[in-house]
C-alpha cells in the first residue's frame, strides 16, 4: 500500500512539474521530459511500459529508500514560477527506480555468466579421445551421419545467445554518468529543479542540504547493489548447478544408451556388408586367378613385408646389425587363451590344442594377408591347406605340431627356432603376428630343468624389439594377481606405448567375479603396475574345441549386447570383441612400420657399405660369391673331375690294375704256389702241385682280391683327381668339401656282385692255358719272373740285416753296433750258412737232429740259442738261398724256349718255373683288362651318380655347408649377400607403401 501511496505523490509531483514548468500553460509531451522525470511517468502510459520481474529467491523485498527516515520536508514559498509545495520524493522515486534496475541487470549479468561457465565446465569434462582415435572404430567417427548432432547443438546456447543475456554496458555507463551530472553543481540536469532566480539564499541553503542527501543515499544505494549482485549470484550459481547436475547426467545417459544400440545395429550392418564384401573381393580374385583379365596380380605388401622378416630370420646379425622391423608378438601366461585369439583373428582353428599341456612349444610366425580362398601354407612347402575343410584343418594342426616336435632338441621342452606360417582368406587384417610359448611359473614332471629360463628369454628377445607390438594376453577367469606374464611385458615396455591389453573369457569372469568393477580395473590396467596403449576384452568360446570360428563370434557378440559391463559404461563399445581388437592391432602395426621401417632401411645401408668396404680391402680380386655359390662352384669342379675318369686311357688303366694286383697276391704266388711246387723233385709233381694249388686260389681267393684290387685303384684315381693342384686357379677353401664328398661317395658305392663271378670263370680260363706261342712271351715271362725274385730276395736280405745288424762296413763308417740279440742271430746264421754250404740242395725243413747239432755247436762257443731262434734264422737263410739259386735257373732258361717247344724231351734243363711264371702273368693281364672294361663302362658312371646324390644331399644340408665352406672369406660374402637382399626387399616394400598412400 505505501507503494501505491507513494506513486500517486510522485504522480502529483510530476503533474504539478509539468503543468507549472517556466510558467508555460500547455502540456509537455513525455519524450520531452528528462531522463529522469520519464523514469517516474505513469505506468499506464502508452509508450512506456516497465514491468518489475519477481526475483526467485526468499529474501525480503528491500529498497535504498527503507533505510532512510521518512521525514516531512519544508518547502519554501513559490517564487518566481515555482510550485507552492515542492520536496524531493522525484528523487527518491528515481532512486528507488534506478535500484531496480541494476538489479534486474546484475542478475542478468550473473546469470548469463553462470551459464557459459557451466556450459565450459561441461565441455571441459568431455574426454580428449584424439590420442585413442585408432582403437576406436570408424563407425564412432561416422555416427554424425546416423544421429542429427546439430539439432542437439541447436538446442545448446551459443556465445550470441549468451552475449544477448548480458547487459549493454555502454547504456549502464551513459546512464551513471547522466545521473552524476543531474546531482552535481552547475551539471545541466540541474535546470529541472532550479528556481528561475540563482541568487536566493533560501535556494542556496536548500540545495547544500540536497547535495549532501544525495551524496549519502547514492553510497547507500552502491552498497545494496554489491549486496543484492552478491546474493543473486550465488543464486542462479547454486540453481544452475543443481539443475545442470540432473539435466546433464539425464542427456549423458540418454546419448550413451543411443549411442550403444547405434553402435550394435550399425556393427551388425557393417559385418553384414563385409561379409558381402568379401564374397566380392573372392569372386573378383578367382576370376583373377583363371586368367580372365589376363593380369599378374603383384604381391601384396604384408607378403612382402613377411619375406624381408623371414630373410631377417635366416640372416646371422654381424656387425650388431638388430632386426628392430615391427611385428605382433603375443604373450600371455599358459592356458591364458593367446592361441584362441590368434585363430579369431585368423577365422580358423589352426593350432594344436591341448587339456593343460604346453602345446606352443616354439615360435609361430603367422603372416594374415587377404586373399580368395581360405587357406594357409608354410614357407618351405608348397602344399596349401584348405581351412574350409576340416580333414585339412587336422593335417594343418597335426603338421604344426610335428615341426614342433622337430625342432625341439633332445632333452629340451621348447625351441627358440621359429615355424613360419601364411593364413591367406577374404576379409582378413594383414598383420604379422607371432604366437611364442606360454610363460610358466613352475616346472612339472616330464619339462626339461630350464624351461621356465627358456621361454622368459625367448619371450625377451622378441619384446625387446622396441618397434614390437606386444599383444599382453590376460586370463579373466583366473585372479589377477597369478599373473605373470604382466610383470614381463612391464619390464619390456615400462611406458606401455606399444603394448596392448586383452582380457580373455569375460564371460567366465562376470560370473565368478563379485565385484564388477574389478574388471574394469582389469580392463583400465589399475590392478597392475603395468600401462598400455590400449585395453580389450574378449570372448574366445565356451571352452568347447570342437566349436567353430562362427559359433564363437556369434556367442561373443551375444554375450556383450546382454553383458552388465557394457551397459553400466564399464566397458566402451569400442574395447569389445575380437573383430575390434583385431582391427586396433592391425591399424597399431601398420602405423608402426610406416614409422619404422625407412629408419631400418638406413642402417642396413650403413651395414651394406661397411661390409662392401672391407671386401674390397682384403679380397680386391675375388669376386663375391657366398656360400652357396661357392658350394654350386666346387660342385662344378667335383663333378668335372669325375667325368675325367672317364678320359683315363686303357692302357693306363691295365697297367695299374695289373701292378696293384700283382702286389696285392705276389706273396701268395711265391710263398703259398712257387716255393712249395719247387721243392718237388720231378716236373710232373710240379706242375701237379701248381694246377692245385692255383684251382683252390682261383675259386676261393683271387677273383675276390681282383674286385678289391679294381675298387682301390678306381678310388686312388678319383682321390688323385680330387686332390690334384690345379696351379693357380686351385682353391683351397673346397679342400674339405671334396674330401668329404670323395669319402661318402666311395662309402655309397658298392661294386656289383655279378663282375666276381664272372671274373672267376676268365680268371680260371686263363690259369689253364699252358701254351706259350712265341720266343717274346717266353722272355717276358722270365723277365717277370727273375723281377719278381728278385724283388723277394731284396725284401729277405733285408729281413736277414734287419736280424743279425750292420755288417763290418756299416759299423766302421756309421758307427753302428749289434745288440746281443742281434749277435746271437749273427752265430745262429753263420753256422746254417755252413750247413747249406755242405748241401745245396737241402730241403726247405730243418730235422731235429739238424737243430740240436746246430744248438751245440753255437753252445760250445759260448752262444745260447732256442729251437725257435734257429729255425726262424733258417727261413730267411734257406729262402736267400732258394731265390738266388732261381735266379740263377731263371738265366738258364732263357735259352731254353727250344726245348719248351719239344716238351723238354732230351734235355737235362726244366723250365716249368717260367711256365708257371707266364701262367700267372697272363691271368694278371686278362683280369686287369676284364677290370678295365668294368670300371670304364659301368662302375665309373655309378660312381660319376653316387657323386651327384652326395653332393645334392650336402646341398640340401646347411649344417653341413656350414661346416664344410667356413672361413672369414665365406662369411664376409654371406653377410653381404643377405644385407643386399633385405635390403632389396625394404627398399621395394617402401616404395610399395608409398603408393599404396
Amino acid at each position: 500500500m505505501w507503494r501505491v501511496r507513494r506513486a500517486a505523490v510522485a504522480c502529483e509531483v510530476c503533474q504539478s512539474l509539468v503543468k507549472h514548468s517556466s510558467g508555460t500553460k500547455g502540456s509537455l509531451p513525455l519524450q520531452k521530459l528528462h531522463l529522469v522525470s520519464r523514469s517516474i511517468y505513469h505506468t499506464h502510459h502508452p509508450t512506456l511500459k516497465l514491468q518489475r520481474p519477481q526475483l526467485r529467491m526468499s529474501l525480503q523485498q528491500f529498497s535504498s529508500l527503507t533505510s532512510l527516515p521518512l521525514r516531512k520536508l519544508k518547502l519554501s514559498p513559490v517564487k518566481y514560477g515555482y510550485q507552492p509545495h515542492r520536496n524531493f520524493w522525484p528523487a527518491r522515486l528515481a532512486a528507488r527506480l534506478l535500484k531496480l534496475r541494476y538489479l534486474i541487470l546484475g542478475s542478468a549479468v550473473g546469470g548469463g555468466y553462470t551459464a557459459k561457465k557451466t556450459f565450459d565446465q561441461w565441455k571441459d569434462m568431455i574426454p580428449d579421445l584424439s590420442d585413442y582415435k585408432w582403437i576406436v572404430p570408424d563407425i564412432v567417427w561416422e555416427i554424425d551421419e546416423y544421429i542429427d548432432l546439430e539439432k542437439i547443438r541447436k538446442a545448446l546456447p551459443n556465445s550470441e545467445d549468451l552475449a544477448k543475456l548480458a547487459p549493454d554496458f555502454d547504456k549502464i555507463a551513459e546512464s551513471l554518468s547522466l545521473l552524476k551530472d543531474f546531482f552535481t553543481t552547475g551539471s545541466p540536469g540541474e535546470t529541472a529543479f532550479r528556481a528561475t532566480d540563482p541568487g536566493s539564499e533560501s535556494d542556496k541553503r536548500y540545495r547544500k542540504g540536497l547535495l549532501g542527501e544525495l551524496i549519502l543515499l547514492q553510497q547507500q544505494i552502491q552498497e545494496h547493489e554489491e549486496e543484492a549482485r552478491r546474493a543473486a549470484g550465488q543464486y542462479s550459481t547454486s540453481y544452475a548447478q543443481q539443475k545442470r547436475k540432473v539435466s546433464d547426467k539425464e542427456k549423458i545417459d540418454q546419448l550413451q544408451e543411443e549411442l550403444l544400440h547405434t553402435q550394435l545395429k550399425y556393427q551388425r550392418i557393417l559385418e553384414r556388408l563385409e561379409k558381402e564384401n568379401k564374397e566380392l573381393r573372392k569372386l573378383v580374385l578367382q576370376k583373377d586367378d583363371k586368367g580372365i583379365h589376363h593380369r599378374k596380380l603383384k604381391k601384396s605388401l604384408i607378403d612382402m613385408y613377411s619375406e624381408v622378416l623371414d630373410v631377417l630370420s635366416d640372416y646371422d646379425a654381424s656387425y650388431n646389425t638388430q632386426d628392430h622391423l615391427p611385428r605382433v608378438v603375443v604373450v600371455g601366461d599358459q592356458s591364458a587363451g593367446k592361441t584362441s585369439v590368434l585363430e579369431m583373428i585368423a577365422q580358423a582353428r589352426i593350432f594344436p590344442r591341448g587339456s593343460g599341456e604346453m602345446m606352443t612349444r616354439s615360435p609361430v610366425k603367422v603372416t594374415l594377408s587377404e586373399g580368395p580362398h581360405h587357406v594357409a601354407l608354410f614357407k618351405d612347402s608348397s602344399r596349401e591347406f584348405d581351412l574350409t575343410k576340416e580333414e585339412d584343418l587336422a593335417a594343418l594342426r597335426h603338421e604344426i605340431e610335428l615341426r614342433m616336435r622337430k625342432n625341439v632338441k633332445e632333452g629340451c621342452t621348447v625351441s627358440p627356432e621359429t615355424i613360419s606360417l601364411n593364413v591367406k582368406g577374404p576379409g582378413l587384417q594383414r598383420m604379422v603376428l607371432v604366437d611364442l610359448p606360454g610363460v610358466i611359473n613352475t616346472v612339472t614332471s616330464g619339462m626339461a630343468p630350464d624351461t621356465k629360463e627358456t621361454i622368459f628369454s625367448i619371450s625377451k628377445a622378441y619384446m625387446q624389439n622396441p618397434n614390437a607390438i606386444i599383444l599382453c594376453i590376460q586370463d579373466g577367469s583366473v585372479d589377477a594377481e597369478r599373473s605373470i606374464v604382466t610383470d614381463l611385458v612391464s619390464q619390456m615396455d615400462p611406458h606401455g606405448r606399444r603394448t596392448i591389453f586383452v582380457l580373455t573369457k569375460v564371460d567366465l569372469a562376470e560370473k565368478n567375479v563379485t565385484s564388477p568393477s574389478r574388471i574394469q580395473q582389469i580392463i583400465e590396467g589399475k590392478l597392475f603396475p603395468m600401462k598400455a596403449l590400449g585395453y580389450f576384452a574378449v570372448v574366445t568360446g565356451k571352452g568347447n574345441s570342437s566349436e567353430s570360428i562362427e559359433a564363437i563370434r556369434d556367442y561373443e557378440e551375444e554375450f556383450f549386447q546382454n553383458s552388465k559391463l557394457l551397459k553400466t559404461s564399464m566397458l566402451k563399445a569400442h574395447q569389445v570383441t575380437t573383430r575390434n581388437l583385431s582391427l586396433a592391432v592391425s591399424d597399431c602395426f601398420w602405423k608402426m612400420v610406416r614409422e619404422s621401417v625407412e629408419q631400418q632401411a638406413d642402417s642396413f645401408k650403413a651395414t651394406r657399405f661397411n661390409l662392401e668396404t672391407e671386401w674390397k680391402n682384403n679380397y680386391p680380386r675375388l669376386r663375391e660369391l657366398d656360400r652357396n655359390e661357392l658350394f654350386e662352384k666346387a660342385k662344378n669342379e667335383i663333378l668335372d673331375e669325375v667325368i675325367s675318369l672317364s678320359q683315363v686311357t686303357p692302357k693306363h688303366w691295365e697297367e695299374i690294375l695289373q701292378q696293384s694286383l700283382w702286389e696285392r697276391v705276389s706273396t701268395h704266388v711265391i710263398e703259398n704256389i712257387y716255393l712249395p711246387a719247387a721243392q718237388t723233385m720231378n716236373s710232373g709233381t710240379f706242375n701237379t702241385t701248381v694246377d692245385i694249388k692255383l684251382k683252390q686260389w682261383t675259386d676261393k681267393q683271387l677273383p675276390n682280391k681282383a674286385v678289391e684290387v679294381a675298387w682301390e685303384t678306381l678310388q686312388e684315381e678319383f682321390s688323385r683327381f680330387m686332390t690334384e693342384p690345379k696351379g693357380k686357379e686351385h682353391d683351397d677353401i673346397f679342400d674339405k668339401l671334396k674330401e668329404a664328398v670323395k669319402e661318402e661317395s666311395i662309402k655309397r658305392h658298392k661294386w656289383n656282385d655279378f663282375a666276381e663271378d664272372s671274373l672267376r670263370v676268365i680268371q680260371h680260363n686263363a690259369l689253364e692255358d699252358r701254351s706259350i706261342s712265341d720266343k717274346q712271351q717266353w722272355d717276358a715271362a722270365i723277365y717277370f719272373m727273375e723281377e719278381a725274385l728278385q724283388a723277394r730276395l731284396k725284401d729277405t736280405e733285408n729281413a736277414i740285416e734287419n736280424m743279425v745288424g750292420p755288417d763290418w762296413k756299416k759299423r766302421w763308417l756309421y758307427w753302428k753296433n749289434r745288440t746281443q740279440e742281434q749277435c746271437v742271430h749273427n752265430e745262429t746264421k753263420n753256422e746254417l750258412e755252413k750247413m747249406l754250404k755242405c748241401n745245396e740242395e737241402h730241403p726247405a725243413y730243418l730235422a731235429s737232429d739238424e737243430i740240436t747239432t746246430v744248438r751245440k755247436n753255437l753252445e760250445s762257443r759260448g752262444v745260447e740259442v732256442d729251437p725257435s731262434l734257429i729255425k726262424d734264422t733258417w727261413h730267411q737263410v734257406y729262402r736267400r738261398h732258394f731265390l738266388k739259386t732261381a735266379l740263377n735257373h731263371c738265366n738258364l732258361c732263357r735259352r731254353g724256349f727250344y726245348y719248351y717247344q719239344r716238351h723238354f724231351v732230351d734235355s737235362e734243363l726244366e723250365c716249368n718255373d717260367v711256365v708257371l711264371f707266364w701262367r700267372i702273368q697272363r691271368m694278371l693281364a686278362i683280369t686287369a683288362n676284364t677290370l678295365r672294361q668294368q670300371l670304364t663302362n659301368t662302375e665309373v658312371r655309378r660312381l660319376e651318380k653316387n657323386v651327384k646324390e652326395v653332393l645334392e644331399d650336402f646341398a640340401e644340408d646347411s649344417e653341413k655347408k656350414v661346416k664344410l665352406l667356413t672361413g672369414k672369406r665365406v662369411q664376409l660374402a654371406e653377410d653381404l649377400k643377405k644385407v643386399r637382399e633385405i635390403q632389396e626387399k625394404l627398399d621395394a616394400f617402401i616404395e610399395a607403401l608409398h603408393q599404396e598412400k
